[in-house]
């Protein structure tokens, strides 16, 4: 199991890996699967799989794939709001519910919308709160990213590498129903 300072690291890298790339995108996903590979095996070689891509593909294509990915999708907008509530006022409530807790704790968010991945990783990783950390992963960006897994069906997609990798990263850290690993629920629900 992993201890609150690499879960910390990690959930940093995820967030830098789900921002638009730039010419460190390969390095930074392969640092990370580095440090999955011997966790979670599963997490780690999907996360292998979007290294392939990463180091086979001119920065244009990897954009490309990005944009295509999160931006062009409906069903795979990186916004843990917008997957859970879709476009409507519950996902404005969720995003004021999310500014207050960043105040409360102290944390800056960047450019991006408070609910994007990027973000919502940045704070589980800046925060010690187990009980928040737990709720954000478990109630907020796992269904989200569950959703996205499902709007990415075609396995051609580079990007469905990292998200199944983060999600395989967080579900087997997280703990739900009384205990039971995330990763079972998750496993269940896709069956």
């Amino acid at each position: 199991m992993f201890d609150l300072t690499t879960h910390q690291g990690i959930c940093r890298q995820f967030a830098t890996l789900f921002t638009y790339p730039d010419e460190r995108v390969g390095e930074q996903a392969a640092a990370c699967a580095a440090q999955l590979r011997d966790f979670n095996p599963e997490a780690g070689s999907a996360l292998d799989r979007f290294c392939e891509f990463l180091g086979a593909s001119e920065p244009a294509r990897i954009e490309e794939a990005f944009t295509g990915t999160f931006d062009l999708q409906a069903l795979c907008h990186p916004y843990v709001g917008y997957q859970l509530c879709g476009e409507n006022q519950q996902r404005t409530f969720f995003m004021l519910r999310l500014r207050e807790l960043y105040r409360h704790y102290g944390f800056t968010p960047g450019s991006d919308l408070p609910d994007h991945f990027s973000e919502v990783l940045r704070f589980v990783a800046s925060i010690d709160d187990q009980e928040c950390r737990q709720e954000i992963l478990v109630d907020g960006l796992l269904p989200a990213l569950e959703k996205c897994t499902r709007g990415l069906e075609d396995d051609q997609r580079p990007y469905l590498g990292l998200i199944r990798a983060l999600q395989g990263f967080l579900a087997e850290t997280t703990m739900v129903e009384a205990g039971r690993p995330a990763t079972e629920r998750i496993k269940e629900s896709l069956s």
